[in-house]
């Protein structure tokens, strides 16, 4: 009997952390980052779709989100400064990245590997899909941006100019989704628990903001 590794490696993303070169009040891994992605790329493409007259498919964005970070299973997560500090370095973690996408695609029992090399990103993109990667992309950053603004609440400097970077990055997106999420959703993440549910009493007598 053959035994595939695929899915085992997968549930490994939660050993993975992340924001390793930071202090944090709490720690991530890449498994919830993963799912939080997810949630995000599915409501930035909800958004999208009625508010903005848009025709996204939210639910494969969502599952595009789930696998964006599968490789790392292999290659760890690369701190930004670290993979970003100069174009040869940059260069080089892409293709360790491809490769680490290679192999785990190879892990999956061979009829589902045309399925799954679609979404790790072994395969060349579809249109649709290439459309949902920028939503993917503006998701990942919005959860790093919520990161950074979680830790900042908590009172650690750590992550200040994390977030007004990261808040920079979001504004040049010019995404209408993302400058609506910043404004009526994100906001909600830095209230305390009291404070939510005060909101959501508040909420229920106000008109529909569109």
């Amino acid at each position: 009997m053959t035994t595939y590794p695929f899915s085992a490696y997968l549930y490994r993303l939660k050993h993975i952390k992340r924001w390793s070169l930071m202090r944090s009040t709490m720690t991530e891994n890449v498994a919830e980052h993963s799912y939080h992605v997810a949630l995000l790329a599915h409501l930035l493409c909800t958004i999208g779709n009625e508010l903005h007259g848009k025709s996204l498919n939210a639910e494969r964005a969502a599952t595009l989100a789930l696998f964006h970070d599968a490789p790392e299973v292999f290659t760890g997560d690369i701190p930004t400064p670290v993979k970003h500090h100069n174009e040869a370095l940059l260069s080089n973690f892409r293709l360790i990245e491809q490769m680490g996408a290679q192999r785990l695609n190879d892990m999956a029992p061979e009829p589902l590997r045309p399925v799954y090399a679609s979404l790790i990103g072994t395969t060349e993109p579809s249109a649709e899909d290439r459309e949902l990667h920028a939503y993917v992309k503006a998701a990942d950053r919005i959860d790093a941006y919520l990161k950074c603004a979680w830790e900042v609440a908590a009172g650690n400097r750590e992550f200040a100019v994390a977030k007004q970077q990261t808040e920079e990055k979001l504004a040049e997106s010019a995404m209408p989704e993302v400058e609506y999420f910043l404004k009526h959703l994100a906001p909600a993440f830095e209230m305390t628990l009291d404070e939510l549910s005060a909101q959501v009493g508040e909420e229920a007598k106000r008109p529909e903001v569109r």
